[in-house]
């Protein structure tokens, strides 16, 4: 399996400006006081892609369910 995080961490005034995506597309944006914390958090971020992965795909399967009992 392909593991991948792409960081782009910047600087937005006093804070770091942490954009993230996972090698499952997800991503999310976070604001940090330190670059360390910046990539702290986004190490944390990275371990959690599976559990995030897996809780996407049951929503997804949740909703499929609901709308099919809607139509009928």
């Amino acid at each position: 399996m392909r593991t991948q995080l792409k960081i782009t961490i910047t600087q937005s005034g006093d804070f770091f400006k942490v954009d993230l995506e996972d090698h499952y597309g997800s991503t999310t944006v976070v604001y940090e006081p330190t670059v360390k914390k910046a990539m702290q958090y986004a190490l944390y971020w990275h371990e959690k892609a599976e559990q995030r992965y897996k809780a996407n795909q049951i929503h997804a399967k949740a909703v499929m369910a609901m709308n099919k009992i809607d139509k009928e």
